[in-house]
């Protein structure tokens, strides 16, 4: 049996800031972009991961989530509590200069960590926490 990732998914609050950052910054292609019930989801993914997406959603896109629900989600997102990704590059000193020369918010620089990684870490325009990490 094989099992592959397809899609994982990242809270954002506006998603032409998170396409801004996502495909302009980081240079993933958009894959899809859908409205549906008042909400909206867009996909983006690497070009040299074709089979994989990450949907940019709203932090709680359930359409029969409660007002306070929305506003807990909302107030987790503001505060960077929500999950992040990590990605893998070849070059995580370029990754970086790249990402902060565009305005990305440095969480950390790139630094050696004892696991077997070099690795960064910016937020995103929503306040996720993005990893870089190239293996050594």
């Amino acid at each position: 049996m094989d099992i592959k990732l397809s899609q994982c998914f990242i809270a954002v609050d506006d998603h032409d800031k998170a396409l801004a950052f996502y495909r302009d910054v980081l240079g993933l292609e958009v894959h899809n972009d859908v409205a549906f019930e008042g909400m909206r989801w867009v996909t983006v993914g690497s070009p040299s991961q074709p089979g994989v997406e990450i949907v940019l959603e709203p932090p709680l896109a359930h359409p029969n989530a409660s007002p306070a629900d929305k506003r807990a989600m909302d107030e987790l997102l503001a505060k960077g509590l929500l999950r992040g990704v990590i990605f893998s590059t070849d070059d995580v000193d370029a990754a970086f200069e790249r990402i902060s020369t565009a305005g990305g918010e440095v969480l950390q620089e790139p630094m050696d960590q004892p696991y077997g990684v070099r690795d960064c870490a910016f937020r995103d325009p929503a306040g996720n926490m993005l990893r870089f990490a190239q293996r050594r």
